[in-house]
């Protein structure tokens, strides 16, 4: 059965660069504002750097294309008494608009649960951030022919509302230089949107692709029936790596 919603546009392209990157380095995001400067409107860049750049990396982009994510925020929605936390709003007041949750990394090293990415993506939510929701399997759960369900799953039990951006990241796609097929991506790309449009009845959603995406698979990987954009890990740290991704689209 195909899925009930119009996936939206335009396009999304995020970066995340993990737990990379220096202040030296905000002289790529510079080097990629220049050169995405011109990409045609139906396509919106996210760069998430560490949280110490962030207010930095939103000042040196303020009135361009690229906008400024985290790669993460507490699941608490107020202020407190939460050593080594950082808030929601205190990611907007650093001049970040989207925000990353529930990466396969957070819930593998850190045991986040689906219960705690949706408190995650509800307190990004309501400090005006848009949450882009990781969802995924891993290689064990691929083999056993659990692919689909696990991300269903997953988008059910992380997505408190609408109005969030799915990631579709199979973990074993991630920083492995391997990719699913053409195919695989479509299946699973049109089981998250059947997922979601269960939950939230005619609301549409953008969804992303992620996992070794690179200049040389992005143009193929966009063209696929059902992604919406990708996000980006190791090829987003580069200027040229990422604007030749964001050029693609």
């Amino acid at each position: 059965m195909p899925p009930t919603t119009t996936p939206p546009k335009p396009l999304l392209i995020a970066g995340n660069w993990k737990m990379y990157g220096r202040m030296a380095d905000l002289a790529e995001l510079d080097a990629l504002a220049a050169a995405v400067g011109g990409v045609r409107a139906e396509v919106d860049v996210v760069l998430c750097p560490p949280f110490t750049m962030t207010a930095a990396a939103a000042g040196r982009a303020k009135g361009g294309r690229i906008a400024i994510g985290v790669q993460d925020v507490a699941a608490i929605g107020a202020d407190g008494a939460h050593t080594g936390d950082v808030s929601a709003a205190m990611a907007a007041d650093a001049g970040a608009r989207f925000a990353i949750v529930g990466h396969s990394e957070r819930r593998a090293a850190h045991g986040e649960t689906d219960a705690v990415v949706a408190a995650k993506a509800t307190a990004a939510a309501a400090a005006g951030l848009v949450p882009i929701v990781c969802v995924g399997e891993t290689l064990e759960q691929r083999k056993a022919g659990e692919a689909a369900a696990v991300v269903a799953a997953q988008v059910a039990g992380s997505c408190p509302a609408a109005g969030v951006v799915l990631a579709y990241e199979p973990v074993w796609a991630i920083g492995t230089g391997l990719t699913p097929t053409a195919a695989e991506i479509a299946e699973i790309h049109a089981e998250a949107r059947r997922a979601f449009a269960a939950k939230f009845p005619g609301a549409a959603v953008r969804i992303l692709y992620g996992g070794s995406v690179k200049p040389g698979n992005a143009a193929e990987i966009l063209a696929i029936d059902g992604v919406d954009g990708a996000l980006v890990g190791g090829a987003s740290l580069k200027a040229k790596d990422f604007a030749a991704i964001v050029l693609a689209g």
